[in-house]
């Protein structure tokens, strides 16, 4: 698969643009559906910060904090100080959105006190998977220019770290989900509140799902490209 007409670069046309244009409506799929539900209030009244504390204490995670974090969407658990950082369309909402997010990141936080092995795996290859990212493109690039295969594929070598991270993060992201789904389940929401923050979490789900694609074709490409100038 190589370059069509006027050099337009065909392998990237037919590998990577799908998978772009999947990330973009999954992105979409994600915000649209998270509004959608932050207009539906929570029956019980909890807040994201609070269902969040409660369980957390629950799970006996006491020494975990939950803290406010700026921005929309930008939730996430930081096993490095103990904190859930919920961010400020979640931390003192009572929407069925907001209830679903806290809890999926408390889920987190409880991988990481029962030594859930993909999370300690995704947090082990973060050094890699940064090395990897930044040097792979400049190393792919070098090797082309110089008719270097074994650099060029040292690039892609150090590429390939991003999509691991990405495949590993797949596991990690749908049994946060799975444990948060249960936790509610447990008296927190309703049957119909169940549902939209199942929804929500599924939605979210799309877009790690995404990431994986995009870094798979983009990794395909580069192995296609490398290999063509070989021969």
């Amino acid at each position: 698969m190589g370059y069509g007409y006027y050099g337009i670069d065909m392998s990237y046309i037919v590998l990577v643009m799908p998978a772009i244009l999947f990330s973009l409506w999954a992105q979409t799929k994600v915000n649209s559906t998270f509004s959608k539900y932050q207009r539906v209030r929570c029956y019980s009244g909890y807040t994201g910060s609070q269902i969040a504390r409660r369980i957390l204490d629950e799970n006996g995670l006491s020494n975990v904090r939950v803290e406010r974090v700026s921005g929309s969407l930008t939730d996430h658990y930081d096993p490095r100080t103990h904190v859930v950082r919920l961010s400020d369309s979640v931390y003192n909402s009572d929407s069925v959105a907001a209830i679903g997010v806290a809890a999926h990141e408390t889920g987190h936080a409880v991988q990481h006190a029962t030594g859930y092995g993909p999370l300690g795996l995704r947090n082990a290859i973060i050094p890699l998977t940064n090395f990897g990212s930044k040097l792979s493109m400049p190393l792919i690039l070098l090797g082309l220019i110089l008719n270097s295969y074994t650099l060029a594929m040292t690039g892609i070598i150090a590429f390939s770290m991003v999509a691991l991270f990405q495949l590993i993060t797949l596991p990690v992201e749908f049994n946060a989900s799975r444990r948060a789904m249960r936790t509610l389940s447990n008296g927190m929401l309703s049957d119909r509140e169940l549902g939209g923050a199942r929804q929500v979490l599924t939605a979210a789900a799309l877009t790690y799902v995404a990431a994986l694609l995009v870094s798979a074709m983009q990794l395909l490409r580069l192995l296609l490209l490398v290999n063509r100038r070989r021969d």
